[in-house]
């Protein structure tokens, strides 16, 4: 073989890999921009929707280190290709959804044990079939898939959504997941571990551990983290949130010292609870959830300002993310190649810090009657560090290890990443209401054009919180209401007001998270993977 064909070959093993985790990135995003429309065509309502998307997330984020596993057991190359399948099924089922439970059989059940299959395969297979010279540039191009189709999601079902139908996305998953089932026969693999089998204890105890602490933060919005919100459940006087999340933390607990017990005995486990005193593993695996605890956060907030506070369409959304999008491949495709001896610590720092930067500069803009030009500039500097980032983190963490327990690593960073977006966008959505209450309120209590009795009534009727709505809502119901255009006025200043506080403070945390992520990068090696550290100068020559 020619070096230009092998180049070919390499680029379409790439290229078949960063389009299963594209088109996996892409499902949520679009059903979040299509969720009203999506929940009339079904008759159900958002709430329903919501908890379809909720299904999804735990399901993959619960099952992770297990589909890890299952890749080990049967080979990487034929589970991602099994993933493949059900994926493909799933999708096709959620396409033709006459009513909400088909779609969360076919979405949320089906869609999401095909993820939990794929997503580790994935990570294993650029292992497989890339050089450690040539891993960074590969987990690059994939980990920016990834955040590219969460970025271009609002665009593409907004097109789909406004002209066709949402249907159509999902139809076209289909067609998509075919031609990656075709090229995937070019995969190279490593072979099946024998003798290994799954631990259906541990399987169990992670699944519950991992689903607790999922479910409980993406609840943490509705129901409060320690004290219960008005009309929300209540155990022992405090919100399930936190029963939740500390139920799921000793699960976990148990889960650890169950398959440290195993492995003291000779017999197979889910995962070496070793590997997460690898510092090197554990500072790649802390940081991606860092990266995207703080990419969800944003995604969650950035498009909040487009569409509602500036009423843009979803279409008109998505083009605005998309200097986001843009930095993001760039960097992930051009720092493996114009520095591929560079370090990767330091790449991760300064990936950090350009994110940081970005979302500064965001804070600093966002002005009431700020139009959308102001995201350019800040989400051009988030992108460059994600995809800095993206180039690095990936081989990273494999590097940890031998190239046996990549599946494991998989599993594990997969896990990292799904938390650390359930972190991000359940953080965010929380501190947003929190703030945009605490301004209006405020706001209302110190105008004189607003009657107390208005002022009392409204704190009554929105103890939960205020809801994110844009002012053309909020007149039309004040209007509505009957309220006194000078009294509806000084609202709808209020709520303008809150609303860009709220994005502020969501925002201030998100940064601070970047920098807080800093303390945890001192594992990532100085040298690339495969490289040996150069000789300081005036050192003796070996032997």
């Amino acid at each position: 073989m020619t070096a230009k064909k092998a180049a070919a070959a390499t680029g379409l093993v790439l290229a078949t890999l960063a389009a299963g985790q594209f088109v996996m990135a892409l499902d949520t995003t679009v059903m979040n921009t299509a969720i009203a429309t999506v929940a009339d065509d079904l008759g159900t309502t958002v709430t329903g929707i919501q908890t379809a998307i909720t299904m999804y997330t735990l399901v993959m984020a619960s099952l992770m280190i297990t589909g890890g596993k299952i890749g080990e057991i049967i080979g990487r190359k034929r589970v991602f290709m099994l993933g493949c399948c059900v994926y493909a099924a799933g999708s096709l089922t959620t396409a033709l959804a006459p009513n909400l439970t088909v779609l969360m059989i076919g979405w949320s059940g089906l869609e999401g044990l095909g993820a939990v299959l794929i997503m580790p395969a994935t990570v294993a297979l650029v292992a497989s079939n890339f050089g450690k010279p040539e891993r960074p540039k590969a987990y690059g191009l994939v980990a920016a898939a990834g955040a590219i189709a969460a970025a271009l999601g609002p665009l593409i079902g907004g097109a789909f959504t406004t002209y066709a139908s949402w249907r159509w996305v999902f139809a076209g998953e289909v067609l998509i997941i075919l031609v990656i089932l075709l090229l995937a026969r070019r995969l190279q693999d490593t072979p099946a571990a024998e003798g290994v089998k799954l631990d259906l204890v541990g399987t169990a105890l992670s699944a519950s551990g991992l689903g607790l602490i999922v479910f409980g933060i993406l609840k943490s919005g509705s129901w409060g983290i320690v004290q219960p919100k008005p009309d929300a459940p209540e155990w022992l006087g405090l919100s399930p949130v936190i029963w939740l999340i500390l139920g799921g933390a000793v699960v976990l607990a148990l889960f650890v010292k169950w398959e440290a017990r195993r492995i003291a005995r000779g017999e197979g486990a889910l995962v070496d609870p070793t590997l997460l005193r690898n510092i090197q593993l554990r500072s790649g695996v802390v940081s991606f959830l860092f990266m995207f605890l703080v990419q969800a956060g944003t995604f969650f907030v950035v498009p909040l300002f487009l569409s509602v506070a500036l009423g843009l369409s979803a279409i008109d959304t998505g083009v605005r993310l998309l200097p986001m999008s843009l930095t993001l491949l760039l960097f992930a495709l051009g720092v493996p190649r114009i520095w591929p001896d560079v370090s990767p610590r330091r790449v991760v720092n300064l990936g950090f810090m350009a994110l940081f930067a970005g979302i500064v500069l965001l804070i600093a803009l966002l002005q009431e009657g700020a139009g959308p030009e102001i995201v350019t500039g800040p989400l051009l500097l988030a992108g460059s560090g994600l995809g800095a980032m993206a180039s690095q983190l990936g081989s990273v963490t494999v590097s940890a290890v031998s190239d046996e327990q990549s599946g494991e690593v998989g599993g594990l960073q997969n896990t990292g990443t799904q938390l650390g977006a359930s972190i991000g966008t359940a953080l965010a959505g929380a501190i947003l209401i929190s703030a945009l209450t605490a301004s209006f309120f405020t706001a209302v209590q110190n105008n004189p054009a607003v009657p107390d009795t208005m002022v009392t009534q409204a704190q009554t009727n929105l103890s939960a919180g205020v809801p994110f709505v844009s002012d053309k809502q909020l007149q039309a119901g004040l209007d509505e209401a009957g309220v006194p255009p000078e009294t509806a006025d000084a609202v709808v200043e209020a709520n303008a007001q809150g609303r860009i506080d709220g994005l502020r403070s969501a925002l201030a945390v998100l940064a601070i998270l970047s920098l807080l992520a800093l303390l945890f990068t001192r594992g990532i090696p100085t040298v690339q993977p495969g490289a040996e550290p150069k000789p300081t100068m005036g050192a003796p020559p070996a032997g």
